[in-house]
């Protein structure tokens, strides 16, 4: 699997073995959709909650920080062979830990889950419908449990 990863905000190093639970959690979401993960590339970027806020704004129109964002490649031809890349997941540190302590779950779990969520959206996944949205959370929900985290839509 080629996964590139960069951890540019200290934040993340609350998190034991970051590396390691970010290509369980992307695994697994390519297992789950049936993507051969030697066939696609993709990054993910830990970063700080302003960096995120600046992406959000200038590519979303958004004017603040956000839990995850996902930027799908585009398509093009590619030679023969090559992996195809899917794009790229970035990670707010501070409003991840946020959420997390907000909604009483494991920071390693929660951030597994929002991996997991942003690798959905580069495989084409959405939420704008209620539809979409309850597909999405069940495939979710389902991946985690796999991983042993418990489901984070549940109703406690």
């Amino acid at each position: 699997m080629t996964l590139a990863i960069d951890v540019e905000d200290a934040g993340w190093e609350a998190i034991p073995r970051l590396e390691e639970l970010a290509r369980g959690a992307v695994a697994a979401a390519y297992a789950a959709t049936g993507i051969a993960a030697d066939t696609v590339d993709a990054s993910i970027l830990f970063t700080d909650d302003a960096s995120v806020a600046a992406l959000n704004a200038r590519w979303r129109g958004k004017d603040h920080a956000t839990n995850v964002l996902s930027f799908p490649a585009g398509a093009s031809p590619l030679p023969v062979g090559e992996a195809r890349p899917l794009g790229d997941i970035v990670l707010a540190s501070g409003v991840v830990a946020r959420e997390a302590a907000e909604q009483g779950k494991a920071l390693p779990h929660h951030t597994a889950h929002l991996i997991i969520h942003g690798v959905l959206h580069l495989l084409g996944s959405d939420h704008r419908d209620d539809g979409e949205a309850e597909e999405m959370e069940r495939l979710e929900a389902e991946i985690l449990k796999g991983l042993g985290i418990s489901d984070p839509y549940e109703r406690q």
